[in-house]
């Protein structure tokens, strides 16, 4: 009895030994990579033209923008008139109430934009990569009202919500991003950072009234800017691509997400904001 008790607690140990020899190093060849122009250009109306163009990196490759300086960026106007953005890129730069953190073109004039307005958009670079896009400026849709409402807590855990409403044009297919910042842009206060930014689609309420509100998050006092921009559907596909790509990445039971656009020839967005204001002090 004794000698098949050490036999048996021999057999794990041969067990473990054996699996030594079962692994085998595997070289896996991986595809060639064509890296593509990236781009991400938001026109605003009285806002001089700018854009980021960077190229992709294979997915292995390090985490770190590639920012190409031998690209040619030119902007046509409505009127058919050519506007060369020339390179000057601002690594430093702040983000914006946009969320752009940074441009690798910029123009020289503030935009002349109005609804209806089609803008295009030229990249080429030296190595025969060309990316193409085509964008109009929509119409505003009008913010009815902004409106909060506190807690009934003590005075230290005091919080409020904030309540954005506007109606939905009959046509379907309208979407929105609609930000919330602190400050008032009035006396040139305005956080650059947003306290939300949602993108919205009309599907569920075509030609109703939305009402967008927040977590009881602000303070007493607090000054609150709603910017509500009418977007084409182009734009929402790619924020919402670009969302569900980051929820995705490093997650080893996500779904790969392709990220949609309305750039040919490469990848990413051109897009005119057309927003609208308003502010409310939380008294």
């Amino acid at each position: 009895m004794t000698r098949f008790l050490k036999a048996a607690a021999l057999l794990p140990l041969l067990a473990l030994a054996s699996c030594g020899s079962l692994q085998n190093n595997i070289d896996v060849p991986l595809p060639s990579y064509s890296s593509e122009l990236i781009v991400e250009c938001y026109l605003e109306a009285g806002k001089v033209p700018s854009l980021a163009v960077t190229t992709s990196v294979p997915y292995l490759s390090p985490v770190l923008p590639q920012v190409p300086n031998d690209v040619t960026v030119t902007l046509t106007l409505p009127n058919g008139a050519q506007v060369p953005l020339a390179f000057s890129p601002n690594y430093a730069a702040l983000t914006d109430t946009t969320g752009v953190k940074f441009h690798s073109h910029i123009g020289r004039d503030p935009l002349v934009a109005r609804p209806g307005d089609v803008f295009k958009l030229d990249v080429v670079d030296t190595k025969g990569r060309h990316a193409t896009s085509t964008t109009t400026m929509l119409a505003p849709v009008p913010i009815d009202s902004v409106s909060y409402k506190f807690n009934d807590k003590s005075p230290t855990e005091r919080r409020a919500y904030f309540l954005t409403s506007f109606r939905d044009p009959a046509p379907l297919d309208d979407c929105y991003r609609l930000q919330l910042h602190k400050g008032d842009p009035a006396r040139g206060v305005l956080l650059k950072a947003p306290e939300t930014d949602n993108s919205l689609e009309d599907r569920l309420l075509n030609g109703q009234q939305f009402v967008f509100g927040t977590s009881y998050r602000f303070y007493p006092g607090d000054t609150i800017t709603a910017t509500l921009y009418h977007t084409e559907r182009a734009m929402y596909r790619f924020r919402q691509s670009v969302r569900d790509a980051r929820s995705a990445n490093g997650n080893p039971f996500g779904q790969p997400s392709a990220i949609y656009g309305n750039v040919q020839g490469g990848v990413g967005i051109f897009a005119v904001l057309s927003g609208v204001r308003m502010t409310k002090i939380l008294r």
